[in-house]
């Protein structure tokens, strides 16, 4: 049997876009699914345009061809960029690098850095907000860092928070997949778990990367079983 491996569910987390010149516009907070890997670009808005787009991949080979050599493409792009990438030592240095960082990175540095993202940090990230607002006098850079430092905190703290929930499903996800692995009566053991709420797009998500890992390592028996495993659970899956 394969071995199981924690992959990364969908869940939305804010964002901070990335920061402009003190002249400029403010930096401004937006919504997006999470993409740690930020290989899928801006998503196809509208449920017209998106199935416009798989069909399009499906009956072209060559556009089909052409966006997947891009997400490689985007994918080594990213992953070269984020190994170029070295993380201060300091809060208040740690506090620029967030702001430097380009916006689709965020989350991938949320994660990386979730340890870092600690109460010691964001007491220090208060402080400095604290300072600012209760300035004697206040230049337009006072208000402009004001304003890039309260989106920052505020992409932060969704972005902690939305990721602590994502691990605490991974977790509950992976013993549940065991559990259904290990089952003499699989059908049985599902039903249990409809009954829990414990099918969701976690464990589906789970069971897809492994599905995945089985076919990378040739293990062709596991891969069919937990194909056939992901097809029942589609069938008592809630979402």
């Amino acid at each position: 049997m394969a071995s199981l491996s924690i992959g990364i569910a969908t869940t939305s987390s804010a964002l901070l876009t990335r920061p402009t010149p003190r002249s400029s516009r403010p930096t401004r907070i937006s919504c997006i699914g999470w993409d740690p890997e930020g290989v899928l670009g801006p998503p196809q808005t509208g449920h017209l345009a998106r199935i416009e787009f798989k069909r399009r991949l499906e009956r072209d080979a060559d556009a089909r061809e052409a966006f997947e050599r891009q997400v490689i493409e985007e994918k080594e792009r990213r992953r070269a960029l984020r190994e170029s990438r070295v993380a201060p030592n300091t809060a208040e240095e740690l506090i620029e690098y967030f702001l430097n960082t380009e916006a689709r990175e965020i989350e991938f540095e949320i994660s990386r850095l979730r340890t870092r993202l600690d109460k010691e940090f964001f007491s220090h990230l208060q402080y400095e907000l604290g300072q600012l607002r209760f300035a004697v006098s206040k230049t337009q850079d006072i208000e402009d860092r004001l304003i890039e430092l309260e989106a920052l905190q505020k992409a932060l703290l969704e972005g902690t928070e939305g990721y602590d929930k994502m691990q605490t499903d991974l977790i509950k996800a992976k013993q549940s997949l065991t559990k259904v692995l290990t089952s003499k009566d699989v059908k049985a053991t599902l039903l249990e778990m409809v009954e829990r709420n414990e099918l969701n797009r976690s464990f589906l998500t789970l069971l897809d990367e492994n599905i995945a890992n089985a076919h990378k390592g040739n293990q062709k028996q596991a891969a069919d079983f937990m194909e056939k495993l992901r097809g029942a659970v589609l069938k008592y899956m809630t979402v």
